[in-house]
């Protein structure tokens, strides 16, 4: 089983390349510094290995159990507005003006580098994103200071003040609702398989009886996983990993038979390698995409208002050109970005 994964490898090229090499050397990140130097760090050393720490750490808070009966509707988020406040004038007051942002740097389309342009600067559909959100802000799209981080360490990246937002194709749940703010939702999404276009397995369900699964430390997929796992999935889900793009490359050296993740991101990674397809005909569930911030304290709801006025422009301009740019590929046409849902 190994020698055919290995066969598969040796056919990429491209985008693909460099998720082998980001994922095989321990998924490329920047180790985060203490919260009191972040401004001032540069993006290049995000080519520095996550490998050691990073790998072993694990946020339980990050996983999202089934959500709350008070909480029905995780994506609500507080009324948009463009007025700044104290949280706005903190990160305009630093010696760096740069908006600090967690992002991923090797999952394809949505953040990445690509090996084939000299530069290899991160771009997809979340670096977009983040881009505007600076640019409104701080009237630069480029005053923006990109972290790469694991999947398992977006909450603590976050609380611990490492980073000012997290753009990372992160679900809103109402566990994590618990322990950061969201913005209201930017993409629609949903759980599903992806699994090697000759496997037998045909989505959640039976087909994955005795089947090894992967899925990231922190993710909604190992939650749900877990959630059937009780209600008896018969598949081995001992298999996680900090970063999601680590399930690929154990998929295709054939040390698992599937990888649960989001179906957005899953139609990524099928682009990337032509012998993996996503299982069963739409995604289990309904999940959302948000920007994700520290809880405010009384009176500084500032920054979470503001990103919520620039998502309400960016849903009217840039983001189907966005879409269309990064996604539309792998994803196909859009129904457009998900309606906002207010609080207040």
């Amino acid at each position: 089983m190994r020698t055919q994964g290995l066969a598969r490898l040796r056919g990429w090229g491209g985008a693909a390349a460099m998720a082998v090499a980001c994922a095989l050397t321990g998924s490329l990140v920047l180790a985060l510094p203490e919260a009191g130097g972040a401004a001032g760090a540069d993006e290049s050393a995000g080519r520095t290995a996550e490998g050691s720490a990073q790998g072993a750490a694990q946020e339980s808070t990050e996983a999202a159990p089934a959500r709350a009966e008070e909480c029905t509707t995780p994506e609500q988020s507080l009324s948009p507005a463009d007025k700044d406040g104290p949280t706005i004038d903190a990160i305009r007051d630093r010696e760096v003006k740069k908006l600090i942002v967690g992002v991923d740097q090797n999952s394809y389309r949505w953040g990445y580098r690509d090996p084939n342009k000299k530069t290899a600067t991160l771009e997809g559909f979340d670096i977009d994103l983040a881009h505007k959100i600076a640019e409104e802000i701080l009237g630069d799209r480029d005053a923006v200071l990109f972290r790469a981080i694991p999947t398992n360490q977006r909450v603590k990246a976050i609380q611990s003040g490492q980073v000012d937002m997290v753009v990372r194709t992160m679900t809103i749940t109402c566990d994590r609702e618990k322990e950061v703010s969201f913005s209201t939702a930017y993409f629609k999404t949903g759980q599903q398989v992806l699994a090697p276009k000759s496997s037998d397995i045909t989505g959640f369900d039976e087909s994955l009886d005795g089947k090894k699964v992967c899925s990231a430390k922190g993710s909604t997929a190992l939650t749900k996983l877990e959630e059937l796992k009780k209600k008896g999935l018969g598949a081995d889900i001992g298999t996680t990993v900090p970063n999601q793009l680590d399930c690929l490359v154990r998929l295709q050296l054939g040390e698992v038979d599937a990888v649960v993740t989001d179906s957005a991101l899953a139609a990524s990674q099928a682009a990337q390698d032509p012998t993996i397809e996503l299982k069963g005909d739409a995604p289990l569930n309904t999940e959302y995409y948000g920007v994700a911030m520290k809880k405010p304290e009384k009176g500084e709801d500032d920054l979470v208002r503001r990103v919520n006025k620039v998502l309400e422009d960016y849903r009217e301009s840039g983001w189907q050109k966005s879409y269309d740019k990064w996604l539309k590929a792998a994803l196909g046409d859009s129904a457009g970005p998900p309606a906002p849902k207010y609080e207040d």
